[in-house]
């Protein structure tokens, strides 16, 4: 297998339903759709960690953050080895367009080329993003390449937001629209959120700020396209986690952490696949990634994709394992998932009765809204109180219950695959060396002895 390029594309914060390949609003995400055509998605595909710098930063260490350093917002351990560094020591050229500094410590990554959001229209212009990316593939025309593009959609604040100006002042003049702008009335929001009305306001700025992340997909492909480089280079798409809305990103729940996987990769990968039974995690990419350019693996909790990628009988992927530490506002809520074919089980050490959850998905318009409308509505009422408290344990049957909106933790029919589930997570505890494993026996463990 001869070196290829490698493109990443990554969105910030979004949902892993909201493509049309994924089952997401039509008309959303056009480009997305085609790539997915392309390739293959992954519909069993999680981040490790639903926050952007965390999840990032497992990506590019194929490590957990607890073994990374990088929990929350903090730089990755200097004793853990780089994606970049081991694909220029194969000779790559390295580049990244935008979140520059959601890699920390930004000079450990060695990069080529560093663009930001501020030279990329506050990350959120397409043409910007091609007229970079065009230049990155000139300037790497003499040996293989791994380009990392980061749009800055669907992050808040949304196309159609007050917040835009208030927090960009006179840059966000420079932002161009979306190519199509999306209204409440094109915008149910999903069943884990009340649908009123000032969430579907916000729900339609979500989904505009999410075609100008597909817009910037598109300008960047062509470049890959008009540079005769399509053919040689393999092609990720991915969100670093769930959007900014309660019940999603900064927790555990299945929208928190399941991500639009999509990979094209000609030659290797047949276009239409669709890869359902497998569980795949985010840090499979670095070992995926170093397989692909020749490279060594050193120590990862990943496995490459690429048997998988290439239909080869590999050993069964049945759960996906994801963690919450840290917001960005350095508040800690340590949180643990299991999720299998069926259910997802969550671990809340953090939930002790008096501590109370805030995070960054509860600025902008829903949080609000869902807290006036707690006043009348006793169900709106109840899910608001049940977010800022939660329970110790959370268990979801995602079959019947794909919004996670009844607990069954405590029925005692749930008893034997509450306890299976516990086993589950306690073994990957134990496996990772995770710092919590003492703690989830006190909370979990120790009442049932």
């Amino acid at each position: 297998m001869n070196s290829a390029n490698i493109l990443l594309i990554t969105a910030d914060d979004l949902e892993g339903t909201t493509p049309g390949a994924f089952g997401g609003p039509a008309g959303v995400t056009p480009a997305l759709d085609r790539l997915a055509a392309e390739g293959t998605v992954f519909h069993r595909a999680h981040v490790a960690v639903a926050v952007c710098q965390p999840s990032r930063s497992a990506i590019m260490t194929g490590q957990w953050p607890h073994r990374n350093g990088a929990e929350g917002f903090q730089p990755i351990r200097d004793d853990v080895p780089l994606l970049t560094n081991l694909l220029a020591r194969a000779g790559y050229a390295v580049g990244i367009l935008g979140k520059v500094n959601h890699l920390q410590p930004v000079d450990r990554f060695g990069w080529d080329t560093i663009v930001d959001m501020r030279d990329l229209g506050l990350g959120r212009d397409p043409a910007r993003y091609a007229e970079e990316a065009a230049a990155f593939f000139v300037r790497a025309a003499d040996r293989p390449w791994f380009l990392m593009v980061n749009a800055h959609d669907p992050h808040r604040p949304f196309h159609g937001s007050a917040d835009v100006e208030r927090r960009f002042g006179a840059a966000s003049a420079g932002i161009p629209e979306p190519s199509r702008v999306f209204d409440a009335d094109d915008a149910e929001p999903p069943g884990y959120l009340p649908d009123l009305p000032t969430v579907r306001d916000e729900y339609a700025q979500y989904l505009s700020s999410a075609r100008r992340c597909d817009d910037v997909v598109a300008a960047v492909l062509d470049r890959l396209d008009a540079a005769g480089l399509a053919e040689s280079t393999l092609v990720v798409f991915l969100s670093d986690n769930g959007m900014a809305f309660p019940f999603s990103k900064a927790n555990c729940y299945l929208q928190s952490t399941q991500t639009p996987l999509i990979v094209r990769w000609p030659g290797e990968v047949a276009a239409g696949g669709q890869e359902t039974g497998s569980f795949v995690s985010m840090l499979d990419l670095f070992p995926t990634f170093c397989e692909v350019a020749g490279v060594q693996v050193g120590e990862t909790d990943g496995e490459s994709l690429v048997p998988l990628l290439r239909g080869e009988a590999v050993p069964a992927r049945e759960y996906a394992v994801t963690v919450f530490h840290e917001t960005a506002m350095k508040r800690r809520y340590e949180m643990r998932c299991v999720q299998d074919d069926r259910f997802g089980y969550i671990w809340n050490g953090w939930a002790d009765g008096s501590t109370t959850y805030q995070a960054e998905n509860m600025s902008g318009l829903s949080w609000p809204a869902m807290q006036e409308a707690a006043a009348t509505d006793r169900a709106v009422s109840a899910r608001v109180e049940f977010y800022q408290h939660r329970a110790v344990e959370e268990l979801y049957d995602l079959i019947a219950d794909p919004n996670s909106l009844t607990n069954l933790a405590g029925e005692p029919q749930h008893g034997m695959r509450l306890d299976a589930m516990r086993a589950v997570l306690r073994d990957w505890m134990i496996r990772t060396a995770d710092p919590q494993l003492e703690r989830y026996g006190a909370l979990v463990e120790g009442p049932r002895r």
